[in-house]
Order: C-alpha cells, then structure tokens, then sequence
C-alpha cells in the first residue's frame, strides 16, 4: 500500500511540474496605436478643438480597401489571385464586388465580378493603419508625403495605391500582375478640419 501510494504522489508531481506556474493570458494584446489614441491623441484633440465632452473627439470608425479588377470582365480567373492578395493584406477574407448593372461600352453585364472589397473595423482596423503609415507608405518609390486635398468634405480620406508589391506580405515571386487599390479611412469627425488633425496625429505623412 505505501508503495502505491508513493507511486500516485510521484505522478502527481509529474503533472503538477508540466501545468504552468501561472495560467497565460489569452485576450489579445491591444494594438499600440489604439492605445496611443487613447493616452496622447484624444487628450490633444480636446485640447486643440476645445471639445468638453471626450465622445466628441474624432476617432477611426472604419477602413475600407477596394481593388478593382476590370479585366475580371473578360476573364473571371483573375479574380482569385486578387481576392488571395487583398485577403493576405488585410487578414481578413475580402468580399467579391460584383456591377450593379449592365454597360454595353465597357462589356459589363449585371452581377459581373468587377473586384473585391475588405471592410476592417476594430483591432484590425488600428493594426492595419498601423502597418500602412509605419512600413507600407515607406516602401513607395520616390515618396513626398501624401496629399491634402482627398477629404470628402465630411473627415473621411481616401488614399490611392498603384502597386500591391508595396505591402511586405505579398511575395514578388507569385504576383501575375500590379493591381492598384483605394484605401478609404472613415472617421467620426465632422469636418475635414478635424479628420486631418486626427489622421496626423496617428501617423499620417502627409504632404508639405
């Protein structure tokens, strides 16, 4: 009887030794630009506006990436490539914009798949913004800054690339051809005043 007893002490021991000593935490980290809106932007955009309530600072609400696939039209293959890109790009599984209706001069029918979409909210969103004004905008050729004229009026920024080559996740080696985007950053502000302060403040090189 003690030496069962010594035996089941012993293989307690042994799974004791491999649980770890304190249980990991399993939430995901919160992205460093949603925490530096949270300590330095949002208190200097109140400060800079003269805003009395915090909800009233302006904020990212979402980011939306559209490439556009006109040759999808002749040939509907090319739309995988595109939608394996943007997916790699973005994290996340595009969805496939199709025409909403019929163009004779331009061959489109209705339900044509004409490109693929990614609409990034959250986490992703500030991870995403992140990685375009720190490393992706770096990458461009010959780069000044961008420009300060694509606001809609309303402190939303749409931002035009030409080449998805300038995105460290795509291999060179598997491209088939460029494929150029648009990146719309949607945000809470009210006017394009407050929108290029916000965009500025996290990071935004925009042009002298």
């Amino acid at each position: 009887m003690a030496k069962e007893k010594e035996k089941r002490e012993k293989q307690g021991e042994k799974q004791e030794s491999k649980a770890p000593a304190v249980a990991r935490h399993s939430a995901k980290e919160t992205p460093r630009l949603k925490e530096r809106f949270h300590k330095e932007v949002a208190p200097a955009l109140m400060k800079e506006f003269d805003f009395k309530n915090p909800m009233a600072v302006p904020r990212l609400h979402k980011i939306v990436i559209n490439m556009g696939m006109g040759d999808a039209t002749q040939n509907a293959k090319l739309m995988d490539p595109a939608v394996n890109e943007l997916g790699q790009i973005t994290g996340q599984k595009p969805v496939v914009t199709r025409a909403k209706k019929s163009i004779a001069a331009f061959k489109v029918r209705e339900g044509m798949p004409i490109g693929a979409m990614v609409t990034l909210r959250g986490d992703r969103m500030y991870e995403f913004y992140d990685r375009l004004v720190s490393v992706v905008l770096a990458r461009v050729r010959d780069f000044r800054g961008v420009s300060t004229k694509s606001f809609d009026g309303r402190g939303n920024y749409t931002l035009g690339l030409h080449d998805q080559l300038i995105f460290p996740e795509i291999d060179y080696a598997k491209i088939d051809k460029q494929k150029g985007m648009n990146v719309t950053i949607v945000t809470t502000a009210r006017t394009d005043d407050q929108g290029r302060a916000l965009l500025k403040h996290l990071g935004m090189p925009f042009r002298a």
